[in-house]
């Protein structure tokens, strides 16, 4: 067979199209699971080469829909398609899909933030973490509501090299609405820069592809929506564990307007928060009067690397948490007003 017949017998025959599958199957967006629909072919085949060269691969596709998305992918020649959807109406035109490309498509009715996906691929596809990535890719048409949580998931797995992860280098593509693509992709001093800039950057490369307008999804959302690309970093930027990095950051953040240690005193206990404080600053070696968005990577990771060396000292100091302990002060307070109160009426 020659190569030209090879590639003709990996494409899809002629089926009916995305949008008489939705009519077919009387299929409509759910809101409450910030569906939207992709129907162009052209975009959906321009987001799969973002991928790169997908022939011979092994790809998870994440709530693939009605299958639009699919159907690109497919066409792509991949060996292996694992399509992980939680809606149940989307079966029967998944099945329909399976069915035209026997032997290629696997479907997973479930939901994707629980779903081991290190049990969904053969051990063969692993590659060790220092080499190349594994022909491996998860690409998704993510809902708003769950790519947030979603691709903090997949960072805390990729510090630890578990779930799509346990693979070796497992590159992502992936939809995100464009105010959360500037956030990912935010640089230093950057007003967009953030919590979740940092935690993306420090463990990979993340490259933002195109935006997609929000008049070409069905039904049309109120934003736009952009393309991600990530590929794991062979050494992640901080060597410290992924809570305790979330921990620094997430302090850090609380207070992006102010100076930076404002955020980062919270990190301590009220008695010792001062000196503390300024032990950790100083082992950083970084200016306490810097904004949040003006820190780079190497900063983050200085004050990282310090606040473990704290919290080596003292171990309590991971386990305190500024908001809850501010919460049961405030209960304690409740909790005595009304004998407060029983003195004032004496």
């Amino acid at each position: 067979m020659t190569a030209s017949k090879k590639v003709a017998s990996l494409r899809l025959p002629p089926l009916p199209t995305v949008g008489e599958l939705i009519k077919l199957y009387n299929l409509r967006a759910k809101k409450q699971l910030s569906q939207n629909f992709l129907l162009d072919l052209r975009l959906t085949d321009k987001l799969v080469r973002q991928a790169g060269n997908l022939r011979g691969a092994h790809v998870c596709e994440v709530g693939p829909g009605p299958g639009g998305l699919t159907r690109s992918i497919l066409n792509t020649g991949v060996a292996d398609l694992l399509v992980v959807e939680k809606d149940s109406r989307f079966i029967p035109g998944l099945k329909l899909l399976s069915e035209v490309a026997p032997d290629r498509m696997r479907i997973i009715q479930g939901d994707i933030l629980t779903y081991r996906m290190d049990k969904g691929f053969p051990a063969e596809v692993s590659k060790p973490w220092e080499a190349d990535p594994p022909n491996l890719h998860i690409i998704g048409n993510l809902p708003f509501n769950v790519s947030t949580p979603l691709i903090i998931k997949w960072l805390e797995n990729m510090a630890n090299r578990t779930g799509p992860f346990a693979y070796g280098r497992t590159r992502l593509t992936l939809t995100f609405q464009k105010e959360v693509v500037e956030r990912l992709t935010a640089s230093t001093g950057s007003r967009q820069r953030c919590r979740l800039s940092i935690m993306a950057q420090y463990l990979c490369t993340v490259h933002k592809c195109f935006i997609i307008p929000g008049q070409a999804f069905v039904p049309k959302p109120k934003v736009d929506v952009g393309i991600v690309h990530f590929t794991p970093l062979v050494q992640p930027q901080i060597q410290q564990p992924f809570k305790l990095v979330e921990k620094v950051v997430r302090n850090l953040f609380q207070f992006r307007r102010k100076h930076c240690y404002k955020g980062l005193e919270k990190l301590f206990p009220e008695e010792c928060r001062a000196e503390l404080t300024q032990e950790l600053m100083q082992r950083a070696d970084v200016d306490p009067v810097l904004r949040p968005t003006e820190l780079t990577i190497p900063h983050i990771r200085a004050l990282s690397e310090a606040y473990a060396h704290l919290c080596a000292r003292e171990p309590s100091f991971f386990s305190y948490e500024f908001r809850e302990d501010l919460r049961l002060k405030h209960l304690g307070m409740d909790k005595q007003m009304p004998v407060d109160s029983l003195k004032d009426s004496t």
